[in-house]
């Protein structure tokens, strides 16, 4: 036989783009337009309802930048189209083929009802199925012209990401706005042509399914009237019902279906646009669960329900009815998809408790699984934390992006830092915006590393980022993938029964130990710093507020907890914690409403804590107290009101009164030498440490410059703003010059020296180098005034340590990272995150680099020519990247990071809470006794407050922070009742034997545990 493949798939391929799909909309009439345009933010429908509307023709331009449009469209079904199908077609000037960031319209009823979304992919609305011939149309449209900012593929700066920069240039061109009538004949034939040849394609140019399909379609072509697409559509159908009805083989590839709508909630577009979005993709899919009885569709992100119950009623009153009916799939149980490696340890909890309780509270449904398709990477205290919110198992999909190695599972028990596994997949599809084509079915089977030992994958189904979501062609090609030769079986269900599955056919799948480390995407630990250092000071502040509030509620009769208020900033902060927000890439609009939306944050805390700690004053006068909201006992010296300073021993979550203590050596500056009887620091001529000498140690820290300021140029090779790419390092310059360099302060308790530079296009870095009595912390206030652009800028600390890994806190503990690059896995490594601390050491000797908002960094080591060896922190502090936002961090930047000479991990951890929670001081008498404290090496408390029940219990949150085992007692500052075990949810697990007001505590390495705490009534 003659091989004539070219010219048969060149003929479907014309004849289903030319012919077959312009065929599907049989006959159509234009609607009658008029459009409002509103003035500034979106309105509420009644008010765009009442406004006065112009005559509008297509082709016209409309549709400034963020704007949004009303347009009211009357219309007729014609007579004679009595007893067909008939839609409305819409086609606003849509842009290529993503729903996401471009033009999308909500299309309602006159008396405001939501019908169902436009967008490019999902053009029509329903009038009847069948027609009764004459009915009238009338629709309200609220269309979004919102820029396509994805536009030349990221490769240039663009000022249409904040509405402050944007313009007011029409971006859109109105095309269409029919009454059709749709073809189902020619539409069903538009899908089996599709699903064959994409089919065919997909498989090996020797199998004989591939030249069957090519016949059988050739065939079929024959049998097609390119003047009477319509009339001839059924006959073509028949020759390709065979092909279409071979069942797969029994040893096919099982690919369990779910509907997704991945919903950024900001990422392109602002936060009031996700809103929006909301409604438009929950309507569609509300829409297709009439039209496709087996449609399931799961979908995660609380806040967004939380969005559409309070704004859309209607489309939450058909999300509720959709899940009596088992069609929608709440999953996830946290409030938002967050970032998995940037929020605190207590942030992840709490995302985990207000997820999980909405769909409790609303749907009367637990959910089991944290659906986490696009963070960038994913901290190894999740397993423990998914485990404690009652989940069973774990999705991703990210991994699949590793820039070098391949992730060598699909299906795996993943195990955390303390030792929980959970039964974690990862799709092989490579998508979690899944269309069901030819290429990803292939590619699911072709990718899955499973095989021989499972047989079954999970594909989340239907437009995403943007929303979107699963559309009636994606249904239609399931149906036609449910047992097809050639191809992987496919079913729609929803993703518990797919893990329940999957888990019983392989319950000894491997195991991968660890952080799910992202191989890209390493500069989100960096980009928009004050993004970062909002979350960060908002989690402190938001700990001291619940501690002190709690305390107060406590130990002050007329004091009343604020359950709502805490609540509703928790949530604020939770919602900003989203995966393109806190990791800073999200466009300039996101960024500067969240600056906006910290700063409320950190005023209504401030004012929480006060009026807690006001509660406190027994009488007037009663003096200046300290007050300390970490878990460590500490003693520093702080600034009193009057500007003086004191030294002052406070307990742990405790309080003491001003000056209770003193420093055993004060504190000498001479010239560039600060020293205080623990350490000594000398300054270089440039600005650098010279050194610095561990006094109690009797050694030398550095091996080189320390906090060496090092600019590198940073174009990464694609996204601007996610990436930093291994090449950064082979170009910098070091900032040598010093502008100047002058004591600042010089007293027995506090010395310190400033450092100023200037360097690039503009920039300005004062630094404070900071000793204090009592303390081997050397602080380095920095303040930053930075224009640069496409740069990064590290501060480097060359160690006399020999360290073999690194190890740097993450949520609940610290993880361990080679400080090698032995393999292709440490190499690529060659930037991580970290919380407040990293620690490196070698037997009897360690250092640890702290911070109070930073969290990129990088750990190296060389060896010298004297034979030792030089382990280097540089903690990477501000970037400048200009996509998506081209003045991303420009502008003032204050922060404090800190050498701590001399330190176990034990040391880090303290100081790391120290940096970040700041002794208070308040003309307010404290509490007697801390509400509760602990004793026992490594037990450490994260959160206190009140139940969320309201009940009156205390609930305190604590973990064992060194990485072994530990024994402890939890005393309480007020009368016990009875002691808990509890679930994140606050749900008992098991009771605890007290002895007076003690509570025995016990806890494996990295273990966390939550308290109950019944409180004796009076």
């Amino acid at each position: 036989m003659h091989d004539e493949r070219r010219r048969i798939e060149e003929r479907v391929e014309r004849i289903h783009d030319q012919r077959i799909k312009p065929a599907i909309y049989a006959a159509s009439v234009p609607f009658e337009v008029e459009a409002w345009q509103a003035p500034g933010e979106p309105v509420p429908f009644e008010e765009a309802a009442a406004a006065s509307y112009k005559p509008f023709a297509m082709d016209t331009p409309w549709g400034p930048p963020w704007g949004t449009t009303w347009f009211r469209m009357r219309g007729r079904v014609p007579a004679e189209w009595a007893g067909k199908r008939v839609e409305a077609v819409i086609d606003l000037g849509f842009v290529g083929d993503w729903p996401g960031n471009q033009a999308e319209a909500l299309v309602h009823r006159t008396d405001g009802t939501p019908l169902k979304a436009v967008n490019p992919l999902n053009q029509y609305v329903p009038i009847g199925n069948p027609v009764v011939g004459g009915e009238s149309v009338d629709y309200l449209v609220e269309a979004a012209s919102n820029p396509d900012i994805l536009a030349g593929d990221f490769a240039r700066p663009t000022p249409l990401g904040d509405v402050l920069t944007a313009g007011d240039k029409p971006l859109y061109v109105f095309k269409r706005a029919d009454v059709a009538i749709l073809d189902e004949e020619v539409w069903h034939l538009d899908l089996d042509v599709q699903v064959l040849r994409e089919l065919m394609l997909e498989l090996g140019e020797r199998d004989p399914r591939r030249h069957e399909i090519m016949h059988t379609l050739d065939r079929a072509l024959d049998a097609l009237d390119l003047d009477d697409i319509s009339g001839s559509a059924a006959a073509v159908r028949e020759v390709l019902a065979p092909a279409l009805a071979k069942p797969a083989h029994a040893s096919a590839h099982r690919i369990s279906g779910v509907g997704h709508a991945h919903i950024d909630s900001a990422w392109l577009w602002p936060i009031r646009e996700t809103k929006r979005k909301t409604s438009r993709t929950f309507s569609n899919v509300t829409s297709l669960a009439d039209e496709y009885e087996e449609f399931v569709f799961a979908c995660s992100q609380a806040q967004q329900y939380a969005w559409v119950r309070d704004n859309y009623p209607q489309v939450w009153a058909r999300i509720q009815e959709s899940v009596k009916k088992g069609q929608w799939a709440p999953v996830g149980g946290m409030w938002v998809e967050a970032d998995g490696n940037l929020p605190g340890g207590e942030a992840i909890a709490r995302q985990l408790i207000h997820g999980k309780r909405f769909f409790i509270e609303h749907f009367g449904i637990e959910t089991k699984g944290v659906w986490l398709p696009d963070s960038f990477g994913y901290n190894a205290a999740y397993p423990q934390l998914a485990k404690l919110a009652g989940n069973d198992w774990f999705l991703t999909q990210k991994i699949s992006w590793n820039q070098t190695n391949k992730f060598p599972h699909h299906t795996f028990w993943w195990e955390g830092i303390d030792g929980t596994r959970i039964f974690t997949h990862f799709p092989p599809v490579d998508t979690y915006n899944a269309r069901f084509s030819g290429e990803e079915m292939a590619r699911a089977t072709r990718n899955y590393q499973e095989k021989g030992a499972a047989t079954r994958s999970l594909a989340p189904f239907g437009w995403g980022d943007g929303g979107g979501g699963p559309t009636r062609e994606i249904m239609e090609r399931a149906r036609r993938l449910a047992d097809l030769e050639g191809s992987p079986k496919v079913v729609v269900e929803h993703p518990d029964a797919f893990f329940a599955k999957a888990r019983e056919e392989y319950p000894d799948a491997p195991v991968w130990v660890g952080e799910l480390y992202l191989e890209l995407h390493r500069a989100t630990y960096t980009s928009q710093a004050r993004t970062k250092q909002g979350n960060r000071r908002s989690e402190h502040k938001l700990r001291e507020a619940e501690l002190w509030a709690t305390t107060a509620a406590l130990h002050a009769p007329d004091y009343t907890y604020p359950y709502e208020k805490l609540d509703r900033l928790w949530k604020t902060v939770l919602l900003h914690q989203f995966h393109d927000i806190l990791p800073g890439s999200s466009i300039a609009w996101v960024h500067r409403e969240a600056e906006a939306e910290y700063a409320r944050v950190a005023q209504e805390l401030e004012a929480l804590t006060r009026e807690a700690v006001t509660a406190f004053a027994a009488t007037a006068g009663s003096g200046a107290f300290v007050f300390n909201t970490s878990p460590c006992r500490r003693a520093e010296v702080v600034r009193a009101p009057d500007g003086t300073l004191a030294y002052t021993e406070v307990p742990a979550n405790g309080s003491a009164p001003l000056g209770t203590g003193q420093p055993p050596h004060p504190v000498k500056v001479a010239g560039r030498t600060l020293e205080n009887g623990l350490v000594r620091v000398e300054l270089a001529e440039d600005g650098t440490f010279a050194s610095v000498r561990d006094l109690t140690a009797n050694r030398e820290v550095l091996a080189d410059k320390g906090n060496l300021l090092r600019l590198h140029t940073d174009l990464p090779n694609y996204w601007d703003a996610w990436d930093v790419d291994k090449h950064y390092k082979n170009r910098y310059t070091d900032l040598l010059d010093a502008d100047s360099i002058t004591v600042v302060d010089q007293d027995p308790l506090l010395g310190a020296i400033r450092v100023e530079r200037s360097f690039g296009k503009g920039s300005k870095i004062v630094q404070t180098i900071t000793v204090r009595a009592g303390s081997p912390r050397i602080d380095v206030e920095t303040e930053i005034d930075w224009h640069e652009a496409e740069k990064f800028l590290k501060a480097a600390f060359p160690v006399d340590i020999r360290a073999p890994h690194s190890s740097a806190e993450i949520q609940f503990g610290h993880v361990q990272r080679p400080t090698h690059t032995n393999t292709s896995w440490e190499a690529a490594r060659f930037e991580v995150y970290g919380h407040r601390w990293v620690h490196i050491g070698e037997p009897g000797y360690g250092v640890a680099v702290i911070n109070d908002s930073t969290y990129g960094h990088d750990v190296s080591r060389t060896v010298r020519e004297d034979g030792g060896t030089t382990t280097t922190v540089r903690l990477s502090l501000v970037r400048a990247p200009r996509v998506p936002d081209p003045g991303a961090d420009q502008g003032k930047h204050r922060f404090t990071y800190a050498l701590l000479p001399g330190a176990s991990v034990e040391d880090a951890v303290a100081e790391g809470y120290a940096l970040n929670l700041p002794l208070r001081v308040a003309d307010s008498a404290g509490p007697a006794e801390p509400v509760v404290s602990v004793d026992g090496e490594g037990v450490t408390i994260e959160a206190v407050k009140l139940a969320d029940d309201a009940s009156g219990d205390l609930v305190v949150r604590l973990y064992e922070s060194r990485g072994g085992r530990a024994t402890g007692t939890l005393r309480t500052g007020f009368p016990l009742a009875g002691a808990r075990v509890t679930d994140l949810l606050e749900r008992p697990l098991s009771e605890v034997d007290t002895d007076g007001n003690a509570v025995p505590v016990t806890l494996r390495p990295f273990e966390v545990q939550t308290l109950r705490l019944a409180v004796e009534k009076k």
